[in-house]
């Protein structure tokens, strides 16, 4: 899959993601993550959850986005919030491009280069 995040972003540390079909790059804070992620359509990453927040928006594309048993569709503009805790799972219903903030530094580690 081709970026179509600009140069800006591609340029960051590529993210070590164990989901098929999904690219992201890492902004790192020094008690969070920034991840710009680019999805492939009918990808999905499956059910987990984490001891920290997380809040994303997707930029482009579509997901189903299941929070604590509750789904939603989320598309372009539209916001999330996931708690501490919460299991969740996401199924892309389109090429998508979304930014998530993770509440822990080391969520995503780089990949190798």
């Amino acid at each position: 899959m081709k970026p179509s995040f600009p140069k800006v972003i591609t340029d960051l540390p590529e993210a070590d993601i164990p989901f098929k079909g999904l690219r992201g790059w890492i902004a790192q804070g020094s008690d969070h993550q920034i991840v710009f992620f680019e999805i492939e359509s009918s990808r999905e990453v499956s059910e987990h959850s984490h001891t920290y927040t997380q809040w994303g928006i997707v930029v482009e594309g579509k997901m189903e986005l299941t929070i604590s048993g509750k789904t939603q569709i989320c598309k372009k503009g539209d916001d999330y919030s996931i708690p501490p805790q919460a299991k969740h799972s996401a199924k892309f219903l389109a090429k998508s491009r979304v930014i998530d903030f993770f509440g822990e530094q080391t969520r995503f580690k780089p990949k190798d280069r």
